[in-house]
This record gives structure tokens, sequence and C-alpha cells, in this order.
């Protein structure tokens, strides 16, 4: 297609114009053929309506969901061949990935760990197969993605952290490189939400702040996209507070604290009273003269707790002021309920350094040994710790690098797009120039000659009239030989009187400002340009007085033939007899050329006549 494509441009360089027309549709035509993607594969065998819509339950029910989708396993157990001769692998490997999620929903572990790296490598190999039914989303990258969350879950409940991260980077992945962020949406957006949400987890097990805090902040806007519960984002938010709260960031800790108050709806729930006492440490640790008012408000939120392990999280905030305050009696008290209390081996480490410490500082020998005992196991966990840090670190900047490369090439797609649409749209206007430009030589060609044939016509007439106005005058002389042995002598005085009317000293002043041509009067300049040779108040008077002496019974008949005759009427008249036209008829009295016309057409309505109006006033003299 190449070639066709090289060929339509030069085609377009040195053809001809109807030529180019030609060439420029067979260059879009090119232009879009080389565009096309190539053939893409045979489709593979879509879900069955059960799994389907065991899969729509599952985001609202898992439990329900769970029931449903067990008898499809126990009958693959009783007859095995039978079932597996009839279902595809596409069904096999989607049910068994139904199966590791909903164990995971409903708090079970993973017993198809085998299985589930089964779908997991399947789903990949299909991931770029088109689906059978054309549609808005990509399914089969939607359940590759899945396959990747689900097996970090697993991995990291076989405290497999590494692992897991690449699992969970590696749903990312899929994610983002098959749909465009506004297809992300409802369930998309709840996975993509959750694998941000347990990489924060899995770096915030291990104290990397900064990248618990990136991908914290990446999980916030697919929360706001499903329209998640509040406590969801709240959770987030009241998260990215912990780790600049660690941090000793304590306005970033300050601000993300408030925005997680301020996302609840609820202030009885217990992510409520968790961000309240964390902001009460964080009031504490900023000043911490406010000891007393900060520890009333833990031990108003210690006796809202509900259950021990709620009792157990406000203990160890409460033991943790009182030891740095030095209260170490009081301190004991709470630290050691945590430590004999507390499933949770972090917080019953942080007791029991705490513990330790004020053993030492009240001289608590024996008692001091069993909580020193406990730390041995811990001793080295930082140095063991290390390596995983290390590699989960390397991923996490690869990762995003690996995003940041993906951004530019989508930025680049869209710019690729942006150009080719532009350059579509120039040659597409292009040849509509073209076209435009052909029709109106065209047109001007027909229209020269239509001009052509109407000047000859014209001339013709011009000749055939000028013939007919030499008989007319000759005549005319005639009758005139004749009129003069009749006509009074007061006629005769009339006629001499108008043939001087342009002669008076008003109406010559009036004659060189129409007809200077240092300053020609223009029609398509405003009256208003010329306002300095308009006529005054006192010329009109002249001009009056001098019109009235040399027309005196033509206006006086005027006046009284037409009463409706007002003073702009006349003025209208007296200038039309010195041989002005409209355009300096309205420069002159500072009237638009539009009213001018629309005067001269009710004076012609009001005499019948169709002329000029100086003719017409002629004609009325004469008579």
């Amino acid at each position: 297609m190449r070639p066709f494509f090289l060929l339509s441009i030069v085609f377009i360089i040195f053809a001809g114009m109807k030529a180019k027309l030609f060439a420029i549709g067979f260059f879009l035509f090119t232009l879009a053929a080389c565009t096309q993607r190539a053939k893409a594969p045979e489709p593979v065998e879509g879900p069955t309506y059960e799994l389907q819509s065991i899969d729509s339950l599952m985001w609202r029910h898992p439990d329900s969901a769970l029931t449903r989708l067990l008898p499809w396993f126990d009958t693959c157990c009783r007859d095995a061949a039978r079932h597996f001769s009839t279902a595809s692998a596409y069904n096999r490997h989607y049910a068994n990935l139904l199966l590791s999620e909903l164990l995971y929903k409903n708090d079970y572990p993973q017993t198809n760990r085998r299985e589930l790296l089964q779908a997991v490598a399947y789903f990949d190999s299909i991931s770029q197969v088109p689906e059978p039914v054309e549609g808005p989303s990509n399914r089969i990258a939607f359940l590759d993605a899945r396959a990747h969350y689900i097996n970090g879950v697993g991995y990291y409940e076989n405290d497999s952290a590494v692992k897991a991260c690449k699992e969970y980077m590696k749903a990312l992945e899929v994610m983002e490189g098959h749909f465009e962020e506004k297809e992300l949406l409802g369930n998309k957006a709840r996975i993509m939400a959750l694998t941000y949400t347990h990489l924060t987890g899995l770096f915030s097990d291990l104290y990397l702040h900064e990248q618990a805090i990136y991908f914290a902040q990446c999980s916030l806007p697919y929360y706001m996209k499903r329209e998640s519960p509040s406590w969801n984002e709240s959770w987030v938010l009241n998260e990215i507070g912990i780790h600049f709260d660690m941090m000793e960031e304590l306005d970033s800790a300050e601000y993300y604290y408030n925005k997680a108050m301020t996302a609840l709806n609820d202030t009885n729930s217990l992510m409520y009273r968790d961000v309240a006492m964390h902001q009460t440490y964080l009031e504490y640790k900023k000043d911490s003269l406010q000891v007393n008012a900060s520890l009333l408000r833990l031990f108003h939120l210690l006796s809202k707790s509900e259950n021990k392990v709620e009792i157990i999280a406000r203990s160890l905030t409460i033991g943790e002021i009182f030891y740095h305050e030095i209260q170490f009696d009081s301190a004991w008290s709470y630290l050691d309920l945590v430590y004999r209390e507390t499933p949770n081996v972090a917080a019953k480490k942080q007791a029991a350094e705490w513990l330790v410490e004020i053993c030492k500082a009240q001289n608590r020998i024996s008692e001091m040994h069993e909580y020193a005992e406990f730390l041995v196991p811990f001793a080295n966990q930082e140095e063991n710790n290390s390596g995983t840090k290390s590699q989960l670190t390397q991923l996490y900047n690869t990762f995003v690098q690996a995003k940041s490369d993906r951004k530019h090439q989508i930025d680049t797609k869209k710019h690729i797009k942006q150009v080719i649409t532009a350059i579509v749209s120039l040659l597409l206007i292009m040849l509509i120039i073209i076209i435009l430009n052909f029709r109106n030589k065209r047109h001007k060609r027909k229209l020269e000659a239509l001009i052509e044939s109407e000047r000859h016509a014209h001339k013709m007439q011009q000749a055939a009239l000028a013939g007919r106005l030499r008989q007319s005058n000759a005549a005319l002389k005639g009758q005139n030989k004749k009129v003069s042995s009749i006509v009074p002598l007061s006629f005769a005085n009339q006629s001499n009187k108008a043939e001087n009317y342009s002669e008076e000293p008003i109406c010559q002043q009036i004659l060189a400002v129409c007809n200077d041509k240092n300053n020609p009067i223009k029609s398509t300049v405003p009256v208003s340009a010329y306002s300095s040779i308009a006529l005054t108040d006192v010329q009109k008077a002249q001009l009056k007085e001098v019109a009235m002496r040399h027309y005196d019974s033509l206006f006086k008949n005027l006046k009284l033939q037409y009463p409706e005759l007002k003073d702009k009427d006349f003025l209208y008249c007296y200038l039309c007899l010195l041989g002005l036209d409209n355009m300096q008829i309205g420069v002159l009295t500072q009237l638009s050329y539009r009213t001018i016309w629309e005067r001269e057409k009710r004076l012609q309505n009001l005499f019948h006549a169709d002329d000029k109006i100086a003719i017409i006033l002629h004609e009325m003299m004469m008579h």
C-alpha cells in the first residue's frame, strides 16, 4: 500500500486540475488504508451465562456467589472427564479465577493455587486475542488483570512480598495498557483501587513511607470514581496521614487527617475514632503542653471502644504519651495490657520496646527479662528485611518509570492522531478550495460571456436611442420656433431667472464644495465624516431666499397644490434644482443616504412621477 501512497502524493504535485481532484481522493483512500490494523487472530470462545451471572453477583454478594459456584466444581469432581470435555479452557480457567476471588472475599485461604497459576498463564496468553462479541470493553484483559491481582493476594498470604508486588504491578500494567482512563469505571475502577491499596499496605508493612504514600494517592481517584463507601476513601487518606506523621512531616499529616475526617459521614464509626485518635496524637506532638487535653480526648475515645482490638489500639497510644511524659507507672499499666492482649505482632513489639526502657529506668531487672527475651527474634529483622526492601524499591522505581513511559506513549499516540486528523482536515480543505476555485473560474467565464453579450446589446440599444434623440431634438427645435412667437414675455423672464439660479453666490459656493476634486464625496464614507461642509442654518436661509426669487411661481403653486410638503422637502427641491445627486444632498443635510432616497421616493409618489425630482420640477414649471 505504501507505493500507492507515495504515488498519489507525486501525482497531486505534477497533475493537472481535474487529475488533481482524482489524485487527492486517491490519496485520502490510501491514507486510510495505511492506517488499518493488521488482521486480528481468531476470537476465543466466550464465557457461559452461568459464570457471567456468578461474576456479576460476586461484586455485590460474595457469599451467595460462592454458594452458586461450588456446585460447578462438585460436578467436575464427580465426572471430571465428561465435565472437562464439555467445558472450554476459557471457562475452566474463568471458574478457577472466580473461585480464588470468592475464597478471598469470604475470608478463606486460597486452596486452588495451582489452578490459579494456570489461569494466570492462560489469560496472559490470550489477552491480545479479540473477544467473541465486539464491545466497548476488553473482557479478557480485565480477567487477566484480576488474575494477577488475586494471585498477588495469594503470594502475600504466603509471605512472598516481592512476588505479590510483581503481580499487583502486572495487574495495573494490564489495566492501563488495555483501557483508557475514561474506561476505568465501575468494577474496573474497583480493581484499580484495590490493587493500589494492596500495594499501599505492602509497602506500609516495611515502613517504605514514600512508596506507600505514592500508591495510596494513586488509589484515591478510583475510589472517587466508583462512588465507594466514604470509609474507603477515609481509610486511604488516614493511611497517607500516618506515613507523613511517621516521616515527621506534621503539616502534611494534619492535612490528610482533616481530609479523612471530612470524607466520613458516620461519627460513630470505628474509622472516625481511628482518625480522631491520630489527630489527637498529632496535636500532642505539635504542642506537648496540651498533654492533658490530648489525654482527655483519648480517654473519651477509649470509653467508646466497641471491642478488645479497639481497646488495645487506644491503650497503645495512651501508653506512648505517658511514656514520653515520663509518667512510667501510668505508661506501664497501658503498655503491659497491650503486650499481653494484642494479637498484632508489630504492636506487641512496640509495647515491649517501651516496657524495656521503663524497666531500665525503674531498675525492674527481673521483669525486663521477659520483654527483652520477646524482642530477641526481632534483633536482626531490619537486616533480614533489607533485601526485601531493596527489591521492592527497585520494583517501585521500575513501575513508576514504566508508568511514565506508558503515559508518554499514550500522549505520543494522541499527538500522532491529532497530526493525522489535522493533515486529513487540511487535505479536505484544500480539496474544497480547489473545487470552489474551479467552480468560480467556470462561473467567471460564463459571467464574462454574459456581460459581453449584454454589452453588445446595450451598444445596439444606445445607437437606436441616439437616433431617436436626434429626431426628437430636431422636432423640439421646430416646435420652439413656433412657441417663441406665441409665449408671453413673462414666461421668457421666468426662464431667464431659472437659468441664472445656479450662478447665485450661495449656489456657486455649494457647487464648489460638492465638486471639490481634492475632497470628493464617496458613498462608502459615512455622512458624518463630511460634517465640515454641511449647510448651516444661515446658508439654508440664503438658499431658500435665492430659490424663491428664481422659482417664485413654482414653489407658490407647490404649496397650494401639495400642502403636506414641509420645509425639509422644499430644501431637498432647492438642492435638486442645482443638479445635485442624493449622495451630495445627504452630505449637505447630514442625513443618511437611505433617508434621502426615501424622501425622493415619497416626493415621486406625491407628484405621481418616476423621474428625478429636478426633471419633475422643470416639467411643472413648463406647464
